[in-house]
């Protein structure tokens, strides 16, 4: 455990370690194919794939890719239908508000490091009264790279003014390991999350791997 002791903030991704929002991320897709007269695709179908973000869901909603010449006005087409469902379905993880309590209690800091761009992520964030009490929230579009690149979590640790060797980033994707890093933050993957059902997560060779929120507790030794 003395490998965790120096530890004075951690930083989550957002969707998929905090916040389950596969559900409205799903109904915006269907959304474009009700529009289109398709039947809705099943929540299972998106799932896996809600870290890609607006590419991966068009691609699995309406077959899309990014080089198609209809794609950017499709995207913002998702963007808008995301906004009006945005927050209807989505829900925190159980355990979610049990850990970050217990860094609160245990006098840590914590904040929020997404790709998700600002345009979505403010609004979500400050509607929610646990997730509004974050110490800094870094989106896609706050610094000039997003993850893998470590630049949105070495803006986080400057602005809590904690040096990076004693920061952890817990997130559900490989982007999030290999940003963390390269940013010389120790790397927590979060099983739990939506790649974890389709990846061996061990792959990514993360410092731990917590297959529920509340295990970070126990990995951090906090009660």
């Amino acid at each position: 455990m003395s490998r965790w002791k120096n530890i004075q903030a951690v930083l989550f991704d957002l969707d998929g370690t905090l916040l389950d929002s596969a559900p409205d991320l799903a109904a915006a897709a269907n959304a474009l194919r009700i529009q289109r007269q398709l039947p809705p695709l099943p929540l299972a179908h998106y799932r896996p794939f809600v870290g890609t973000g607006a590419r991966g869901m068009l691609r699995l909603a309406l077959g899309i890719q990014e080089t198609d010449p209809e794609f950017c006005d499709l995207k913002e087409a998702f963007f808008q239908a995301y906004e009006a469902c945005m927050g209807a379905h989505s829900r925190i993880f159980p355990g979610v508000p049990e850990v970050l309590q217990g860094i609160d209690k245990n006098c840590q800091s914590w904040g929020i490091v997404t790709n998700k761009i600002e345009r979505f992520t403010k609004p979500i964030v400050q509607a929610d009264e646990l997730l509004s009490k974050n110490q800094v929230l870094v989106c896609g579009d706050t610094t000039a790279f997003s993850k893998p690149h470590p630049a949105p979590l070495l803006a986080a640790a400057s602005t809590l003014r904690v040096a990076p060797g004693a920061c952890i980033y817990v997130g559900d994707d490989e982007r999030d390991i290999q940003a963390a890093k390269a940013a010389g933050m120790r790397a927590i993957a979060a099983s739990y999350g939506y790649l974890g059902d389709a990846h061996d997560v061990r792959c990514w060779q993360p410092d731990a791997i917590i297959d529920s929120p509340q295990g970070l507790l126990n990995l951090l030794d906090f009660h």
